[in-house]
């Protein structure tokens, strides 16, 4: 959750019966502020996790899915406090008890695999899309509670958390946080693990910023090719550039921005440096366009095209 300065008097909030209190980057340091509030002003603190009634309200998702697709071999779940597996693996287990009830964290926060294995390390923290998740101490009801239940913990980094938002949004118009979309994740890291299973995925939350899924989807289109940047060296001559221009126009390509510049690049006096942004069709359409560029004697480079190399 974004900081903000927090109200300076809660009196005055419940008086208006009502009251929004950011505090805290993390699901954790929120949590501890909720807390600190309650103690000081008589408050009830109401657990978003660690609870009973919590936990069996979130189990009603494992009741829908189950009645949705009652044959799922197994269902993967977000984990950050550990309620709403805790809940689902009550329900789907006591439905189908060989189901298999597969967790997901942050790589940056594995606090239940950490809880469950005994190990006392502290959880690394760190920035992270999955807020939601981002808890450095599970509760104490929903471990228990997931020692006897939960199959396995997977753990999934930044990048595969991204490009599981990417996907909801592009794939199935499905607007998910970091967190939920964990478990798409989980699928896109261990990709052959449940092939061949009917899997179900509890994605839950929307709760990104605008900006942030914008960001996501720009980078994402950059990842499949669909969005590139590239670098030509040219004479500084009058022409080149509506060469370079039709060239790109006969490949198809659609030229978002462009660049001429002479002098703050590393090139002769006599020569430039032309950035464009093109947009394309793929990585086979963006292999097209540079074929056409270099046949027309142009030397093109594409610039931050790492991302692309993931496979």
């Amino acid at each position: 959750m974004p900081r903000a300065t927090p109200f300076t008097k809660v009196e005055r909030t419940a008086a208006l019966g009502a009251a929004v209190v950011l505090e805290g980057d993390t699901l954790s340091e929120c949590a501890a502020h909720a807390e600190r509030l309650a103690r000081e002003h008589g408050f009830t603190f109401v657990h978003p996790y660690d609870d009973p009634d919590i936990v069996a309200g979130q189990g009603t998702i494992a009741l829908e899915m189950l009645a949705a697709a009652p044959d799922l071999d197994a269902l993967i779940v977000p984990i950050g406090g550990g309620g709403l597996i805790a809940g689902i693996a009550t329900a789907a287990k006591a439905l189908r008890p060989g189901i298999a009830i597969v967790g997901v964290q942050a790589e940056f926060y594995p606090a239940m695999v950490r809880k469950l294995a005994g190990d006392p390390t502290p959880v690394p923290g760190g920035s992270t899309l999955a807020e939601g998740i981002a808890v450095k101490a599970p509760g104490e009801l929903t471990t228990a509670i997931a020692r006897r239940l939960v199959d396995d913990i997977v753990l999934v980094d930044e990048a595969t958390i991204e490009r599981a938002v990417d996907l909801l949004l592009v794939e199935e118009k499905l607007l998910a946080e970091g967190a939920g979309a964990a478990g798409l994740a989980a699928v896109l890291g261990h990709p052959g693990r449940w092939r061949g299973s009917r899997v179900g995925l509890v994605i839950c939350g929307g709760n990104i910023d605008p900006r942030v899924a914008a960001s996501v989807l720009m980078r994402g289109l950059a990842a499949d090719g669909r969005l590139a940047r590239l670098r030509i060296e040219i004479p500084d001559a009058p022409g080149m550039l509506a060469r370079i221009t039709a060239a790109i126009a006969e490949a198809g390509g659609n030229i978002v921005e462009i660049v001429h510049q002479r002098m703050f690049h590393d090139v002769a006096v006599t020569r430039a440096d032309v950035d464009i942004v093109v947009e394309t069709r793929g990585s086979p359409h963006l292999a097209e366009i540079k074929a056409r560029l270099a046949a027309a004697d142009l030397a093109v480079v594409e610039l931050s095209n790492a991302a692309r190399e993931r496979g």
